[in-house]
């Protein structure tokens, strides 16, 4: 096993209709608003949020089941995710992935034609709002800004090595 195939992204559960090109239980598992508050109810989920009148939500038999297969699980979660992950029992490492400003960000989502102009907004609100959170202190170990796709990868990657060094020490010295 290779250290990048020591990974697996875990896709969200949202109750947002797919974009064009978007495949169920790969950029997301698409539910149903009525599936999902059942299983916010059942305490399925380790975190869930509400985004742009979409749910969003991790789930903690997914995670578990990551963990089961001894993989590192990645997550792609908002500020209200970060914060209620915060509140568990996990001991995750925190890395926010942002754009170099706001207007990039913009140019980068007007180029994806995905959105509606006020989806646009909404989003760009949001981002704004996170990326101001992002600079409290303690919230994330590590901020990588993506200037360049290929410097942004070679410093995930190099933060991720740098976490498996360190929990391979811990396992020898257990």
């Amino acid at each position: 096993m290779t250290q990048m195939s020591l990974f697996f992204f875990y896709s969200s559960d949202t109750t947002r209709n797919p974009r064009p090109g978007e495949v169920n239980g790969k950029e997301y598992h698409f539910v149903t608003r009525e599936a999902m508050q059942t299983r916010i109810e059942n305490g399925d989920f380790i975190e869930h949020a509400e985004f742009s009148g979409n749910m969003y939500g991790t789930s903690k038999a997914a995670v578990q089941d990551v963990q089961a297969k001894n993989l590192i699980c990645i997550l792609d979660i908002d500020m209200q995710g970060v914060r209620s992950i915060k509140r568990t029992d996990l001991n995750p490492i925190y890395i926010s992935i942002q754009p170099p400003s706001m207007e990039v960000l913009e140019h980068r989502l007007r180029d994806r034609k995905t959105e509606s102009e006020e989806s646009l907004q909404k989003r760009l609100r949001a981002a704004r709002v996170d990326m101001e959170i992002s600079k409290e202190q303690g919230l994330f170990d590590t901020v990588i800004v993506n200037d360049s796709l290929e410097e942004a990868h070679g410093q995930l990657k190099a933060v991720l090595l740098e976490e498996i060094q360190k929990v391979k020490k811990t396992n020898m010295s257990s």
